[in-house]
């Protein structure tokens, strides 16, 4: 499966020590199917916090065998509980190796913070977020994973600044 990363970093080795926490699928090195959002999520990275430059990496995943892999199919109450749950404590909340769902994007992002605050319930959000168009995330939480992926090709694009 042909994955991508986007990144204001630079760099050669995955270290998932340097993954930030309260993300949607738990601390983890997140990807996409699709290369527009990999990119798109570079630059907004770059612009909230500056960085190497926008880049985006290119990546093929074969599964092993034995791996944990949880797969949200949609919008469900189970996936917005998951959410919430990583999003309120740092770190992982799951013995997950890979999980792979909907991204919870800026678009979407105040009813989810609605939900996890307890103003909206599970059906008021989940009815609130099916309007929204939502891509794919994948993420990857062990090292086992990580030997799962494979670099095929990194590609730096201009920024807005010049750098």
């Amino acid at each position: 499966m042909k994955l991508y990363h986007g990144s204001n970093c630079d760099f050669s080795t995955i270290d998932l020590l340097k993954s930030k926490g309260k993300r949607d699928f738990g601390r983890g090195f997140y990807l996409t199917t699709i290369q527009s959002q990999a990119k798109d999520w570079a630059g907004v990275l770059y612009d909230r916090y500056g960085g190497d430059g926008i880049f985006v990496y290119e990546y093929d995943l074969e599964l092993k065998d034995g791996l944990n892999i949880k797969q949200f199919d949609g919008l469900s109450e189970e996936w917005l509980h998951f959410i919430r749950d990583n999003r309120i404590k740092d770190g992982i909340q799951h013995d997950f190796d890979i999980v792979r769902g909907v991204v919870a994007n800026d678009r979407t992002n105040r009813t989810l913070g609605l939900f996890v605050e307890g103003i909206y319930t599970a059906k008021m959000a989940l009815r609130k977020l099916r309007y929204n168009k939502l891509n794919d995330q994948i993420s990857v939480h062990t090292g086992r994973a990580l030997e799962c992926l494979t670099l095929i090709n990194k590609t730096a694009y201009e920024t807005k600044h010049g750098n």
